[in-house]
This record gives structure tokens, C-alpha cells and sequence, in this order.
């Protein structure tokens, strides 16, 4: 979808400023969360990209007027709401009110999670058909403005590059989002010069690497 998220290229938000030995959390409250939001992922009620959608679609100006652990924590919020997993009022009285409901998987512990989390979640999966591009082959994003969520940036849509890596094949963001599966398909890393996308004022020199799956692309002339 086309959201708050989707900022590539646009204007009007002043410079990015890299923080010099950023810390990992700004606040105890950010462990907090990302504990939370880790705990209740591990419960089974959704995927990585269902907790991607669900923050894109927080409306545009609390998206952007929200820190980064913010959106994490609303959209955590809604998620859990949206299942029968907390209500309204525990969400005001910040604790529990209701006995817990039934989850696709025990809540898991200290110990589960750590292990869990070192292990990872790996999304590559066999291959059932034979990669349509080959390192080399020029390709053109296709422009599309899918309603629901997509892993395509909206400023590379209907522009053209190059294939320069064929990564193998991985779960489909646009249709395990929606609890459709995961409809494994071919993924790509593509280059686009900052020309292609955004004309001759772009930066000279600036190239894009985006990693796109076979139904994003089409093979251009």
C-alpha cells in the first residue's frame, strides 16, 4: 500500500542526521517494548509481515509524529486487539483485566525465547520453477498501487534496471500479510541509477540497490 512509510525520494523532511554511537535503546521503556512485542510474536497469531502491514497502516500523521518503538508499540497494540487478545480497557489500566485467551502456541520463557531468537526465522524455501531473470537482464518494476501491503518501494514503480543478484526463493510479503500463505517466489537484487528514478536531478552517481520478488518485475526492452 501506499503509505506514511514509503518516503523514498520525497521532500520536505529535512536531512537525515546519523546519530555518532547511537545507542540501541534511547529509553527503558524501548527494551520494554521490543520484549513485548517479541513475546506476543512467539505466541503464533501472526507473521513478520502481517507486524509489518499492521504498522503501515497507522494512520499517516501518528506514523510520522511516532518514534520507531512507538509505531512498533501501537501497532503491537492493535494487533493484540484485534484477536481478543486485550481489550480497550487493559489497554488504558496498562494490565491485565481478563484471563489470558487461548494461542496457537504456550507462552514462552526467558529461555525459549533466547534460543529462539539466535536460531532466527528463516524465510528461503525450495525452489518449484526456475528463476524467469538471470544476473545482467534489464527489468522494469511494474506500476502497480496494491491496496494491501507490498514490499515494492512506490518510487521505483514503472522504472528499470538491472539484475545483479539472484538471492533464491522466499515467502511472498503481499499475500502472507494477509494470511493467504506464503507463495514463495523468486527474489532479486536490482540496481536503478538515480537518474532512472528520479531524472537528471538526481544525485550524480547514486545508485539504488532494491531486492525485489518475481511478480514485482517484467522484462524490459
Amino acid at each position: 500500500m501506499n503509505g506514511a512509510q514509503d518516503l523514498g525520494g520525497m521532500m520536505g523532511f529535512g536531512p537525515v542526521r546519523p546519530e555518532p554511537d547511537e545507542p540501541v535503546f534511547h529509553g527503558e521503556w524501548e527494551k520494554r517494548a521490543l520484549a513485548i512485542t517479541l513475546a506476543s510474536a512467539a505466541l503464533g497469531e501472526w507473521n513478520l509481515d502481517m507486524a509489518r502491514h499492521a504498522r503501515e497502516t497507522l494512520p499517516p500523521p501518528e506514523y510520522l509524529t511516532s518514534s520507531y518503538y512507538e509505531i512498533w508499540t501501537k501497532a503491537l497494540a492493535r494487533m493484540l486487539a484485534e484477536r481478543g487478545m486485550v481489550t480497550p480497557e487493559e489497554v488504558a489500566a496498562g494490565r491485565a483485566l481478563m484471563p489470558p485467551v487461548p494461542t496457537r502456541r504456550p507462552r514462552a520463557d526467558a529461555d525459549t525465547v533466547a534460543r529462539g531468537l539466535a536460531k532466527g526465522t528463516p524465510y528461503d524455501r525450495p525452489a518449484e520453477a526456475p528463476a524467469l531473470f538471470s544476473v545482467g537482464d534489464r527489468v522494469r518494476a511494474k506500476l502497480i498501487n496494491p491496496r494491501g501491503h507490498t514490499r515494492l518501494p512506490r518510487y521505483i514503480r514503472g522504472r528499470t534496471g538491472i539484475v545483479v543478484a539472484v538471492h533464491g526463493v522466499f515467502a511472498f510479503p503481499d499475500t502472507n500479510a494477509h494470511g493467504l500463505g506464503e507463495q514463495p517466489h523468486w527474489c532479486y537484487g536490482v540496481r536503478f541509477t538515480g537518474r532512472d528514478v528520479w531524472g537528471p536531478d538526481a544525485e550524480p552517481g547514486l545508485e539504488i540497490m532494491v531486492d525485489c520478488w518475481e511478480p514485482y518485475l517484467e522484462r524490459a526492452a
